[in-house]
């Protein structure tokens, strides 16, 4: 084992953020390093993945609401950067590593600030704002993607793939056969809208499934994570087709569904495309519209081109037009099966020992 040394990993309170930051640190403390987090009020109560990790939350504002909203962000930033360094005197940091979200902003301005060693990892294939703000400025941009838009070429040197980060319970299930398929077999479906949900899965999901072929959809077994205000119209819904479904607005043994799963529908955030991609499941991705810089269609392309996914715009996403994206993958085992040996192939399993040894690599 080598030297041992403090890391601060910095993060937004989103699962996008806080589950790679979770698995970089669960490598380092492996390895017999230090680590604390900084993240904001969402990330700080975050279940289950930062156990026995110090945390500490810190001001940042958002660059939004026109010029008084700067104004506010600014000083709350100000604020953040202060006390992001008064952490760094007493715990001396050998690096900070920022995951994007505006929580990470005042930690990498404290590092810039007090001349440590910086890098930040991003998620999706497009570079985001707080990454592009400081890009100039970090010593390495550790991408999950190949192809990453918003990188300038004058950062392009800057930029070493690591694929992103997913928990070993994740990577456990790549040494699993993807499940088997009966003729006449249960057929398993996970929906997932991610750590926060999809409402649009929730309208959509359960009167598609609803519209496959009786020999098809009485072969259904369902696992639905939803919001908690769409849950019981879901479960409803569900009921009155008559399909055995499990509803959940969190589901803390994820890794096990996701298992014994022959097909994810799903929207496209990072997370859930690097877990598909580790774990070699194939999906239906719904990208979502809103997402800043549409990255979420950008984080399916790479899954959708290799053959390991299919991707539906959400104005298109219709209960018929699932049924049959359904049908196309379902009721052909040798597509199923090639489908997920695809998404497998797009995976980076080795992503957070990649991205450790990037991060030592800064303090040596």
């Amino acid at each position: 084992m080598g030297i041992s040394r403090h890391y601060v990993l910095a993060a937004g309170g989103t699962g996008g953020h806080m589950v790679p930051a979770a698995a970089l640190a669960a490598e380092l403390s492996r390895r017999g390093h230090r680590v604390a987090l900084v993240s904001d009020e969402r990330g700080a109560r975050f279940p289950d993945l930062f156990d026995g990790i110090q945390t500490h939350v810190l001001p940042a504002g958002r660059l939004s609401g026109g010029p008084i909203g700067w104004a506010k962000a600014a000083r709350q930033m100000w604020r953040g950067r202060a006390m992001a360094r008064e952490l760094y005197r007493t715990f001396k940091p050998a690096a900070v590593i920022g995951f994007g979200g505006y929580p990470a902003l005042p930690a990498l301005l404290g590092a810039f600030a007090d001349g440590i060693p910086a890098i930040v990892h991003e998620q999706n294939a497009v570079l985001g704002r707080v990454n592009r703000l400081v890009a100039g400025r970090v010593a390495a941009i550790a991408t999950s993607y190949a192809d990453v838009a918003r990188i300038s070429a004058k950062q392009a040197g800057k930029v070493r793939l690591v694929g992103n980060p997913v928990r070993t319970s994740i990577l456990d299930i790549r040494e699993r056969p993807y499940p088997v398929i009966d003729e006449d077999g249960i057929f398993r479906v996970l929906v997932t809208g991610g750590s926060q949900g999809a409402t649009v899965l929730s309208n959509v999901v359960p009167d598609g499934l609803a519209l496959l072929p009786l020999h098809f959809r009485s072969r259904l077994q369902v696992t639905h994570q939803a919001r908690i205000e769409d849950i019981d119209a879901v479960r409803a819904k569900y009921a009155e087709h008559g399909i055995p479904a499990e509803t959940a607005t969190y589901l803390p043994d994820l890794p096990e569904h996701l298992a014994w799963t022959h097909l994810v529908i799903a929207r496209a955030g990072a997370s859930t495309i690097a877990e598909l991609t580790a774990a070699g499941r194939p999906a239906i991705l719904v990208p979502l519209p809103g997402a800043t810089d549409d990255h979420q269609t950008a984080n399916a392309r790479e899954i959708a081109a290799a053959g390991g996914a299919r991707t539906i715009a959400q104005p298109r996403f219709t209960p018929q037009e699932l049924a049959k994206q359904m049908q196309k993958l379902g009721l052909d085992t040798s597509a199923l099966q090639n489908a997920a040996a695809r998404a497998k192939g797009c995976g980076r399993p080795k992503a957070a020992s990649d991205l450790a040894d990037l991060v030592e690599g800064l303090s040596q």
